[in-house]
């Protein structure tokens, strides 16, 4: 779960345990009397002088989840060399007398009812791999629940209790309309303490936590504990703005929640089609800073910059060009690139959908028909200079690096096969201008705007570069097309 951020974090869910829960479902009715709910009204009330309206209104929904999950034993038993101490060695897959030994592990979380009929919203690690799941409600009731669908990509599940009807609900509000200061309110049942009420603020927003290609979260101070996972973050309004997920191990008083707007996309999609369907685009993109900001002519570091296009995609169809920088997407803002790929994947597959870009400096749009998206080594230290490297290597030193020309064998040993042409990266000088950057290994495709075929051409292309002027490279690494400014 390393995705750029020094970070450690710890998922919330399965923190504490107990014994299994034997209560059986009562005939108490709830306060939702019927399937269809009547539309809540408004919430009126001072947040200054308590927000007990708050909770009294949302309470109800909030449920706590006890997952079952059966564990297989070595040995028959814990500590299982003891046995065989006692009764012999048994079978590889046997227990005392060679049956199977299995023990049962059991965890909490939390999640809230959206529907009457007992859909309720949690996060995917709070019941991956359960075997049996188990809901109780506020008054008590337990009800056994199925899982419907769940994304391990955003973190998200939806389960359906059995035999249910006439619950209490909640709704989803817009994410997007909280401010960092916003006061917030979280519930949930952290060490198994059922219910827990906390409050505190958005402390920051689309935070990066090193969590997966969604990683956008809400931090906030509302305190949030193990157990706590899946639970409703709430605005003053009532309305869930975010799902808990995640704390960070050292930090206290830090949480993290899945914004509203894309948990609630994907749940809708997992109810229509019982899986989750994002938009695709087809791009490789890189975060801006500075240096590239300068050298692509843009006014400032925001939006992601496009570098490499799939083929036969989306993108490609729409008009997205290599150096394209995406600043906007249906009309909202792309700031961090970070933000980009959650952008996307809450559009439909078919909408088209316009693009803000700029594009060598100047301001762009292009409509793209968006797409689905599919389910989802050696350095070159020592490497022969080969024919064509010679003089035309002197200009690359101005970077601090030496090239060698891309043939069969390093294409090969590089996992190159997608690049046609360019020079590879053999050194690159500790204290040089390029080792802010460049690492052996990296495949130079573009310098400057122009294609880069061999040693020499290369060389052709920053031939007249001086002190302080910047060098606008595109490079293959590993799998991977990014752009690097060097400047000298």
């Amino acid at each position: 779960m390393a995705f750029g951020l020094m970070m450690v974090i710890a998922l919330v869910a399965c923190g504490a345990t107990g014994a299994k829960n034997k209560t059986a479902e009562t005939g108490k009715t709830s306060r939702a009397q019927s399937e269809k709910t009547a539309p809540l009204t408004p919430l009126t009330y001072d947040p200054r002088i308590s927000l007990a309206p708050l909770v009294e209104r949302v309470g109800d929904a909030v449920v706590n989840i006890q997952i079952t999950q059966k564990v297989r034993m070595r040995g028959g038993m814990p500590g299982g060399n003891l046995f065989e101490f006692f009764f012999g060695p048994q079978g590889q897959e046997g227990g005392p007398f060679g049956r199977p030994a299995e023990r049962q592990r059991q965890s909490m979380g939390s999640g809230f009812i959206i529907d009457a009929s007992g859909l309720v919203v949690t996060n995917h690690h709070v019941v991956k791999d359960a075997d049996e799941i188990e809901v109780k409600l506020h008054d008590s009731r337990t009800f056994s629940a199925k899982l419907v669908g769940s994304d391990e990509r955003t973190d998200v599940a939806l389960l359906k209790l059995d035999k249910a009807s006439g619950l209490p609900t909640v709704t989803f509000g817009s994410s997007a309309d909280m401010r960092v200061g916003d006061r917030v309110v979280a519930i949930g049942n952290p060490f198994g303490l059922d219910h827990t009420v906390t409050e505190g603020i958005i402390s920051a927003k689309e935070r990066i936590i090193g969590a997966g290609p969604y990683d956008d979260f809400i931090q906030t101070d509302a305190s949030i504990n193990p157990g706590n996972s899946g639970g409703p973050l709430f605005n003053l309004k009532g309305e869930v703005i975010g799902i808990n997920t995640a704390i960070t191990r050292t930090g206290q008083g830090i949480g993290f929640a899945i914004p509203s707007d894309l948990a609630s996309s994907v749940i809708a999609s997992i109810q229509s089609s019982g899986k989750v369907t994002r938009g695709w685009l087809g791009v490789t993109f890189q975060p801006m800073d500075a240096d590239l900001a300068r050298a692509l002519g843009a006014p400032n570091a925001d939006g992601a910059l496009v570098s490499e296009i799939v083929a036969d995609s989306p993108a490609q169809k729409g008009g997205v060009q290599v150096r394209d920088i995406i600043v906007g997407v249906a009309g909202k803002k792309v700031k961090n690139a970070s933000e980009l790929p959650a952008r996307v994947a809450v559009l439909k597959p078919g909408q088209k959908v316009v693009f803000d870009l700029l594009r060598n400096g100047k301001a762009a749009k292009v409509t793209v028909e968006i797409g689905e998206m599919a389910d989802d080594g050696e350095g070159v230290s020592g490497a022969g200079k080969g024919k064509g490297a010679g003089k035309d290597a002197e200009a690359a030193k101005q970077l601090g690096i030496e090239v060698v020309p891309l043939d069969d064998n390093l294409k090969r040993r590089l996992q190159a096969d997608a690049v046609k042409s360019g020079v590879v990266v053999s050194a690159v000088k500790p204290d040089g201008p390029a080792a802010r950057g460049l690492r052996e290994g990296d495949i130079i495709v573009e310098a400057n705007r122009g294609v880069v075929t061999d040693v020499a051409s290369f060389h052709k292309r920053i031939s007249d570069l001086r002190k302080g002027d910047d060098v606008l490279l595109q490079i293959y690494r590993r799998g991977t097309w990014r752009f690097l400014v060097i400047r000298l």
